[in-house]
């Protein structure tokens, strides 16, 4: 079996990350919006953005949760559609990862 800490300790370094730049996202979208109508244009634009960010930002959440909830479970690092484990080097670099590189491909 992988080194589950590790992992685990990834996992809840970007969930603080995302957290954090989330409430970003959140104070910039309850700014106060410019009365000039070229300017709130090219706010609602960023906005847009920053939407299109944060629902990304919530859903790397989502899967992050569902990692922890797997190493509490014991079974983090296991494909969960297959059942084959998952390799260090896809944990590596998606330490969420739900599916061994078989199933996600």
């Amino acid at each position: 079996m992988k080194d589950v800490a590790k992992y685990q300790q990834m996992l809840l370094s970007r969930l603080a990350e995302l957290d954090s730049r989330l409430h970003e996202i959140e104070d910039e979208l309850d700014a106060p919006h410019s009365k000039d109508w070229e300017e709130l244009a090219v706010e609602r634009e960023g906005e847009e953005v920053l939407e299109s960010l944060g629902h990304a930002g919530q859903e790397e959440i989502r899967g992050i949760r569902a990692a922890l909830q797997r190493i509490r479970e014991g079974e983090y690092g296991y494909c969960v559609k297959c059942g084959d484990e998952i390799s260090a080097e896809r944990l590596n670099v998606l330490p969420a990862a739900p599916l061994c590189r078989k199933c996600a491909g």
